[in-house]
């Protein structure tokens, strides 16, 4: 009888939690299935009218981004210096978290914090100094150019997720490895790395992330040749005023590729979660 009034007891706390994850959820889905509503309208629509559903659905607005070289071009330079940008951090920031993670030297909790306020400087503090390096060494408008300049805050940000990943593994391994005939680059390309694939995958994804949506550096350091989607997006004025269909549909677009880095690196990012460094 006992167990039964205590089940009888835990149940609605159970359904009040299960309602209200649900409620969380729909309200975080709200803004995306609005955005993807207003992609499929028209702007006479999306101006004069309020409806759940499109009245007079319409491919329009994808059809003018993905045959509009200014727009589809935008989304070839993210993805570019995108691309750079993780490559880079990571083969930077693997051997200095394997240094923090091994090693101890003098000086190394400072320089350690060191990176970890370039992650927290606003980008605005850098755009002025980017901007002028480049332009005088005619790096101004190209995809390196971005991506050099996002490593100034996904690096740190990449040391310190791989260091904590690193420093889980034990040093017994690295001795045994050594004692083994094994060398440094040997050790570390074919039996340390694959020990740490959860920590790469893992930031891999938040230097994807950080570099895809940042805007003010992308859009100070690019002009024609190289303008990523985010500062496209800001000039979508015309003498009708914003096109709100299509900025609506670019929306949808750039939400796209985040989607498609998460569905691969999901299990990565829950080993990380698990693992108490993400």
């Amino acid at each position: 009888m006992r167990e039964d009034h205590a089940a009888g007891k835990r149940m609605p706390k159970i359904r009040l939690s299960a309602v209200i994850m649900i409620a969380y959820l729909l309200f975080l889905l709200v803004p995306i299935y609005w955005l993807v509503s207003m992609s499929f309208k028209s702007n006479s629509e999306i101006l004069n009218s309020f409806t759940l559903f499109p009245d007079s659905f319409t491919f329009k607005n994808y059809q003018t981004i993905l045959t509009d070289p200014s727009w589809y071009m935008g989304y070839v330079n993210s993805f570019i210096y995108v691309s750079l940008n993780t490559v880079i951090a990571l083969l930077v920031a693997l051997p200095a978290a394997y240094a923090f993670s091994r090693y101890r030297f003098y000086g190394d909790n400072h320089l350690f914090f060191w990176l970890l306020t370039n992650r927290m400087a606003p980008p605005a503090v850098f755009a002025l100094p980017f901007f002028q390096l480049y332009s005088s060494v005619s790096l101004f408008d190209t995809h390196i150019a971005v991506a050099l300049a996002h490593c100034l805050f996904n690096v740190p940000l990449a040391v310190w997720i791989l260091e904590g990943f690193m420093r889980g593994i034990p040093r017994e391994i690295d001795e045994t490895a050594f004692i083994d005939g094994y060398g440094f680059a040997q050790f570390f390309t074919r039996i340390f790395i694959p020990m740490i694939t959860p920590g790469i995958g893992v930031t891999a994804f938040f230097c994807f992330m950080f570099s895809w949506v940042e805007l003010l550096l992308s859009r100070t350091l690019t002009s024609v040749d190289a303008k990523p989607i985010t500062a496209t997006m800001t000039r979508t004025v015309s003498a009708s005023g914003l096109d709100w269909g299509v900025l609506a549909a670019a929306g949808v677009l750039t939400i796209i590729p985040g989607a498609i880095v998460i569905y691969f690196v999901r299990s990565y990012i829950a080993k990380g979660f698990a693992m108490g460094r993400v």
